[in-house]
């Protein structure tokens, strides 16, 4: 029985300050991806709510490294390779072994091949949580060498924290440790999303008379724009679709757009500056997530338009995106892959601008309730109270 904390009583025992609780992940900020912010959050507010909170982590840069900051330890394991987008290192071991001893908690980023086979190895005696941020997709055989170590992981921890209910139910790596799992969606400080009303002014300018979709991830294979960019062909004429960031696939995407002649309806941005984003979800009339692969596994975008007060479309994956997108009510799920069902979609919701406005106050409302930052660190601590009190 999946444990949902996100509908938790959360009766904070604060006895569980005085417990020390490690958090092991790839890297740490400065260091910044979709993780290493999540971590971060987790970390810098746990300790906020004085509950000590380490971090174990692979150095982006050369060497290895400890500080203190803001209160707790940062230690940063040499890296000797990265394969597979994973950080090789046998220091953590040493690093590990040296130090386990004086938590009560391992929170565990997943996936972190090396680090798991480190604990492996290491006979700590607390709670083990595994955070588990997405399945192994795009390499395949780095999953039938680590597919082991993965059970042996699963089997050990304490309980496994899944950022949405339709990940877990859809992750055949959960299936037989469905029980362990609790569910903690990714909660956001959303206060980075400031009005700038001189850049609202050229975006009004810019788009007058036109519908605006827009989109914003990295140009890499699993964003699926190019079937968003295929699915222009069946949206309205005054639509437009606005593509923010930047990636590998940029000259791919270009080119297509051109082959299609949608270069007056399809515009790519280029990374969007922070302080510009909030007014291209405020401007947008829709916000479109056309992602084609599971490892789109949750979508923080998705809150940032909802807390923009943005309506949402959303493929379906059997992850996170149409979980936080709720079909028909704070937007529509549409099949992945299908840039048809795309463009019908778009069209089908441009042209009710009643029923558009109240799915995208039905996001904001959603997000309001569920996915705030405070909300994803109240319901950790509820699990580690959970965790620590058990069999104490």
């Amino acid at each position: 029985m999946l444990k949902d904390k996100q509908k938790a009583v959360l009766s904070l025992n604060y006895d569980i300050k005085y417990m020390k609780v490690l958090h092991i992940g790839k890297y740490y900020p400065p260091f910044f991806g979709g993780i290493e912010k999540v971590n971060f959050d987790i970390v810098e507010n746990l300790n906020h709510k004085d509950i000590q909170t380490d971090v174990l982590c692979f150095n982006h840069n050369k060497g290895a490294t400890q500080i203190e900051e803001n209160g707790y330890k940062i230690i940063r394991a040499s890296l000797l390779a990265k394969k597979f987008s994973t950080p090789i290192s046998f220091s953590i071991y040493k690093h590990l072994k040296s130090i386990h001893k004086n938590y009560d908690i391992i929170h565990l980023h997943v996936p972190n091949p090396i680090a798991g086979l480190a604990l492996t190895f290491i006979p700590f005696k607390g709670k083990l949580v595994l955070h588990w941020h997405l399945d192994i997709v795009k390499q395949k055989a780095l999953k039938i060498v680590y597919k082991p170590l993965q059970s042996r992981l699963l089997r050990q921890a304490h309980s496994v924290i899944v950022t949405s209910l339709n990940y877990a139910q859809h992750s055949k790596d959960l299936k037989a440790y469905i029980d362990k799992c609790a569910i903690i969606p990714i909660g956001i400080d959303s206060s980075y999303l400031k009005e700038n009303l001189t850049f609202r002014t050229e975006l009004e300018a810019k788009y007058k008379g036109k519908k605006l979709v827009f989109t914003l991830g990295r140009l890499t294979y699993y964003k699926g724009h190019k079937y968003l960019i295929e699915a222009a062909k069946h949206m309205p004429d005054d639509c437009i679709v606005a593509i923010g960031g930047i990636g590998q696939l940029e000259d791919e995407v270009t080119k297509q757009i051109e082959q299609l002649g949608l270069q007056e309806k399809v515009i790519l941005l280029g990374k969007v500056p922070t302080e510009e984003l909030a007014e291209y979800y405020r401007r947008a009339d829709l916000f479109c997530l056309p992602s084609s692969e599971r490892s789109e596994a949750f979508g923080i975008v998705l809150l940032e338009a909802m807390a923009c007060q943005c309506a949402l479309i959303t493929t379906e994956l059997g992850s996170g995106t149409s979980w936080i997108n709720q079909h028909n009510e704070t937007g529509l799920v549409v099949p992945a892959k299908d840039p048809k069902a795309l463009g019908e979609a778009v069209r089908y919701l441009m042209e009710d601008d009643e029923r558009r406005n109240r799915m995208a106050n039905k996001a904001y409302d959603r997000f309001q309730n569920e996915f705030q930052l405070e909300q994803m660190v109240d319901r950790t601590i509820t699990l580690y109270n959970d965790l620590y009190n058990k069999n104490s």
